[in-house]
C-alpha cells in the first residue's frame, strides 16, 4: 500500500483492512507492554472521513534513529520547550521528564520541563504513575498548553515526571523525553483526557484522523494530524476493520485492537490469540510466550542474551534463510519478508 511504510488510524476505525508487521531489527531495549487501566468514558471520537491534503493537517516530523526509536516533538509551555516524545498508540497519557541531567557523563541527557518559566502553568500536584513494559515511571500531574503539529491546546492536563528509574538502560540511552499517548479513553491513566481527545475537542483537525508514515534506512518520517498526506502512498484505504474491545462485551476501548484471523508459517498456524494491537510504541513484535518458543524454534531465532530480561527477546541473522511469517485479518492475508529479529 505504501511507498515504503504508512500505518494509519482513524478516530472511529482502523484505517486499513490489512496491517503489515514486519520483523525488524532491534539496536536497544524499547517499550514493549502495555498496562490496561479501565476507565468509564465515552468511545465515539468523531467522523473518521478521510480526504485530500489540505491546510487543516498538520504535519510533525518523526526523527528515526536506527530504525528502532521513533520521536517528535512536542512543546509544552509559554513559552514554548521543547520535547522529543514517542507518538505511542499503545498508552493513552502524555508526560514530559522534569529532571535535570546529572553531572556525570553517562547520566542521561533529555530536555526537561521547567513550570516555573511558563507562564501558561497551573499546579495541579496530584501523583502520577505508569507502568510500561519496560519499567514504571511517576510523577506529579500539572496543567499547560501544549503545541502539537500547529495544533494549540490550552490547559491540558499532563504529568512531570521526575522518577525514570523503571525504565532503566531504555531511558538512559533513549532518545526520548517523555511519551504522548495515541490510544483510546480506558487505557488512561486516572480517566485523564487523552491527547486524542484534546485535539478532538480543539476543533482544529479537518478530519479526526491521524497517520504515520515511518520510513526505513534511519531516514525521516512523518506524523500527520487530521488526514493522510497523499505523498507517503499510493492506492485506496479501506475502513472494513473496526476496533474492537479489550475485552468482549465490556464496552471498553483502550488499545488499537483488531480481529486476527491467524498467524502461520509455511501453512502452519502459529498462534493461539486472535487478537492484535497496533502500538507504534514499539519496534519488536510481541507474542505469547508459549507460543512464541514455538515460532522461534520455527525460524530459528536465538535469545539476545541468556539472562534477563535479555532472555525474552529474540533475534536472528539479518541474512539468514528462514520462512515466511503470514498474517490474516478478515480474510486478507500479508506475508512478512523481513526476517531479521523477534
Amino acid at each position: 500500500m505504501g511507498k515504503k511504510f504508512a500505518a494509519v488510524a482513524t478516530l472511529g476505525l482502523a484505517a486499513a483492512e490489512l496491517y503489515r508487521v514486519p520483523l525488524r531489527k532491534r539496536d536497544m531495549p524499547t517499550l514493549q507492554e502495555r498496562i490496561a487501566m479501565q476507565k468509564e468514558m465515552p468511545t465515539t471520537l468523531g467522523d473518521a472521513a478521510m480526504g485530500p491534503m489540505d491546510d487543516a493537517m498538520h504535519g510533525i516530523k518523526i526523527n528515526n534513529y536506527g530504525d528502532a526509536q521513533y520521536v517528535a516533538e512536542i512543546t509544552v509551555g509559554t513559552p514554548p520547550q521543547a520535547f522529543q516524545v514517542v507518538y505511542d498508540t499503545g498508552s493513552s497519557n502524555l508526560w514530559v521528564n522534569n529532571q535535570k541531567p546529572g553531572w556525570f557523563p553517562w547520566s542521561a541527557k533529555h530536555a526537561f520541563y521547567e513550570h516555573d518559566k511558563s507562564a501558561t502553568y497551573v499546579k495541579n500536584g496530584s501523583k502520577f504513575a505508569i507502568q510500561y513494559g519496560s519499567g514504571p515511571v511517576s510523577g506529579q500531574y500539572s496543567q499547560d498548553t501544549i503545541h502539537s503539529g500547529g495544533v494549540d491546546v490550552a490547559n491540558y492536563t499532563f504529568a512531570e515526571v521526575d522518577n525514570t528509574a523503571g525504565l532503566g538502560l531504555m531511558w538512559r540511552v533513549g532518545k526520548l523525553d517523555g511519551i504522548c499517548g495515541m490510544g483510546w479513553d480506558d487505557i488512561s491513566v486516572d480517566g485523564v483526557e487523552t491527547p486524542l481527545r484534546a485535539l478532538v475537542r480543539s476543533k482544529k483537525l479537518e478530519q479526526n484522523v491521524f497517520a504515520f508514515y515511518l520510513a526505513g534506512g534511519g531516514a525521516s518520517g512523518e506524523l500527520v494530524l487530521g488526514g493522510v498526506d497523499p505523498n507517503h502512498y499510493t492506492g485506496e484505504f479501506s475502513d472494513g476493520i473496526p476496533v474492537v474491545e479489550m475485552v468482549k462485551g465490556t464496552g471498553k476501548y483502550g488499545y488499537w485492537a483488531l480481529d486476527m484471523d491467524d498467524m502461520k508459517v509455511e501453512g502452519e498456524s502459529f498462534t493461539s490469540v486472535r487478537k492484535a494491537i497496533v502500538d507504534s510504541g514499539t519496534s519488536l513484535l510481541a507474542v505469547a510466550k508459549a507460543d512464541f518458543d514455538k515460532l522461534a524454534a520455527k525460524v530459528g531465532a536465538k535469545p539476545v542474551l541468556p539472562i534477563p530480561p535479555f532472555n525474552r527477546e529474540y533475534m536472528m541473522n539479518c541474512t539468514a534463510d528462514a520462512p515466511d511469517l503470514d498474517f490474516s485479518s478478515a480474510a486478507r492475508l500479508t506475508r512478512s519478508r523481513r526476517r531479521t529479529t523477534v
